[in-house]
């Protein structure tokens, strides 16, 4: 006759029990604020202009309507500005992480030269920036204003993403499977095409999230550096079309202005849903190497 197993369970006390309920109830209550924004937007997005306007959404969409969402996708500077963004993201995302590799990886050798200077030397620039001004300066003396380089090169490579995939490499990559390449004639650079990104998949996912989202929701470069139209980004034509539907003229009737107003009023909802659902859809497909690569990159300095 086989004996079962019991296993002995700690009572808890009452302090110990009235920690973790205050604690489940804590963590509820921040689910319902960061819920009830995410929540409202969407209902206000979805409701009719009148509904919006009167303050009668506010958590159930009222008098269900998709007015928004036809005037933001038929207006030709929305789909235009949606692929420019597109185009931005991913050209920046690209130039970024392959920037930020190929200067984190030396840095995490420990036979590099020079690479505490060069930490150093990084690190002073997150504390310390020359302004807007000499920025402005600096891509008008490139011949960069008013194109596409403009929103690419300037923040091609942040220092605290250098940090993180620095860190990444130091705990991920041994010196030992260095030593052995080398004894095995393998180049540094086949070394880091062939061994060290293959096992750096989880970093890169995480410093392409980073930038991803860094160059999808920036608007204030283009608004300083871009001055045709036909180039603005998706952030920066939504500002421009909520200023213009906002805007009133000095000799517009009343009723076509206030009419005009509440498409505004319902439009920013659905500017907002429209803007924000890129990063929404791919984040899921990235949480795994983003909470791995996220905790591997943290655990030294």
């Amino acid at each position: 006759m086989k004996r079962r197993k019991q296993k002995s369970r700690i009572k808890e006390s009452f302090t110990d029990q009235l920690f973790l309920y205050s604690v489940y109830a804590f963590l509820i209550l921040v689910l319902i604020i960061v819920l009830y924004p995410i929540v409202y937007i969407v209902s206000s997005s979805i409701s009719s202009a009148e509904a919006v306007t009167a303050g009668e959404v506010w958590l159930w969409p009222v008098d269900i309507s998709f007015a928004g969402y036809r005037e933001v996708l038929t207006n030709s500077d929305v789909l235009r500005g949606f692929k420019n963004s597109i185009i931005y993201t991913i050209s920046y995302t690209l130039l970024a992480v392959v920037l930020t590799v190929v200067f984190a990886y030396p840095l995490s050798r420990r036979n590099f030269y020079g690479r505490t200077f060069l930490m150093f030397f990084i690190l002073i620039t997150m504390l310390f920036s020359g302004g807007l001004i000499p920025e402005y300066l600096l891509v008008q003396r490139l011949g960069m204003l008013d194109s596409i380089w403009a929103i690419i090169i300037p923040k091609a490579i942040a220092v605290w993403q250098v940090i993180i995939a620095r860190t990444f490499f130091q705990t991920s990559i041994p010196e030992e499977l260095v030593e052995a390449s080398e004894m095995d004639g393998c180049s540094s650079i086949r070394f880091l095409w062939s061994v060290v990104l293959p096992l750096s998949k989880p970093i890169i996912a995480v410093l392409a999230l980073m930038y991803a989202v860094i160059q999808w929701n920036s608007y204030f470069d283009a608004m300083i550096f871009l001055k045709t139209r036909d180039l603005f980004p998706l952030q920066l034509e939504l500002r421009e079309i909520l200023i213009t539907q906002t805007s009133s003229g000095a000799n517009m009737d009343i009723a076509v202005q206030a009419e005009r107003d509440r498409l505004a009023n319902l439009m920013k909802y659905s500017l907002i849903v429209v803007s924000s659902l890129p990063v929404l859809v791919i984040y899921p497909f990235a949480q795994k190497y983003f909470v791995k690569g996220m905790l591997i990159g943290s655990v030294k300095g």
